[in-house]
């Protein structure tokens, strides 16, 4: 007599095999729209920049291959090493000023004090209010004659502001000191993670006799390092894609002090029509991004701390 387990599989019926044929069919029908999606309007036009940043293309007339040629003129380019060294300038500022910004917000923001969710929403809310709107908005206050900034520095402390962002040495960091307008999306990302802290290790801390800046240092920050590891990531990216504010605000001005990366594709490509070199720019702003994020990555393993890793 042969065992329940030795028995051999029978084979699908026809009823069976017909049914998954029909599921099978339905699956695909449904993803069917994004699949259509993602090839015409993220892999095709992907391959396509790939193929135009080996080409001279100004839309009217056809591609002329040039190979390596748009990358060679762009190796020589004193405005593509403005750009890029005006994008550096102000990641540098701007990054490490925004993470610490949304971080010290989320831990005030997380103590116990009246109408907190309202000052949540307050905080919360200009991270996803119009670019083109904030950037008129912070237009007139960099005014430098009649702007709120310098109003209040000379009305405050009789300080005579400068002229922000008609001036070469502060259109950067008025754009940084715009940046801290949107920390609330970080913010609320460090709600989150500082809201999924156990209490108990706090207590132990408590017991052992640390105050509270030692809990900061030892408990909460080790805690919050998958979070400050997401937010450097995204922010890497942010502050590189910067272009919206100087495009509405100076156009690249004053004397091409805030040239701005992205500024300097855009006009390549919509104002110039070098379809190609703005191709072969982004293929170079894709490369960066790609290795900044996976250096950050790699050294996440030094000083991101994750609760029941196994050393």
């Amino acid at each position: 007599m042969i065992s329940t387990a030795q028995q051999p599989a029978l084979p699908a019926t026809p009823r069976r095999s017909r049914l998954a044929r029909h599921e099978a069919i339905a699956f695909y029908l449904f993803i069917a729209p994004w699949i259509l999606g993602f090839l015409i309007f993220t892999a095709g036009p992907v391959l396509a920049s790939a193929y135009f940043s080996l080409t001279t293309y100004d839309i009217a007339n056809p591609p002329q291959w040039v190979g390596l040629g748009n990358y060679a003129h762009l190796s020589v380019d004193p405005l593509f090493w403005k750009s890029i060294t005006v994008t550096a300038s102000y990641a540098v500022m701007a990054l490490p000023l925004g993470l610490v910004a949304s971080l010290a917000l989320a831990l005030l923001l997380n103590l116990k004090i009246p109408a907190l969710s309202a000052w949540r929403t307050i905080y919360y809310l200009p991270s996803i209010t119009s670019g083109v709107g904030v950037a008129l908005l912070w237009q007139w206050i960099f005014q430098p004659t009649f702007g709120l900034l310098n109003v209040f520095l000379y009305q405050t402390f009789h300080i005579v502001g400068p002229q922000w962002l008609y001036d070469s040495n502060w259109v950067i960091p008025a754009f940084v000191i715009m940046s801290l307008w949107g920390v609330g999306g970080n913010m609320l990302i460090y709600l989150g993670g500082l809201q999924n802290i156990p209490t108990q290790l706090y207590e132990a801390a408590e017991i052992d006799g640390a105050n509270s800046w030692a809990c900061l240092w030892h408990v909460t920050i080790p805690m919050l390092t998958p979070v400050i590891l997401f937010n450097l990531v995204i922010g890497i990216i942010g502050v590189l894609s910067y272009f919206t504010n100087a495009y509405v605000m100076t156009g690249g001005g004053p004397n091409y002090a805030s040239y701005f990366y992205l500024l300097s594709l855009y006009q390549n490509a919509f104002q110039f029509l070098k379809m190609g070199l703005a191709s072969a720019q982004a293929w170079i702003f894709f490369v960066i991004v790609l290795v900044l994020t996976i250096i950050t990555l790699k050294t996440a393993n030094y000083w991101v701390y994750y609760e029941g890793k196994v050393e």
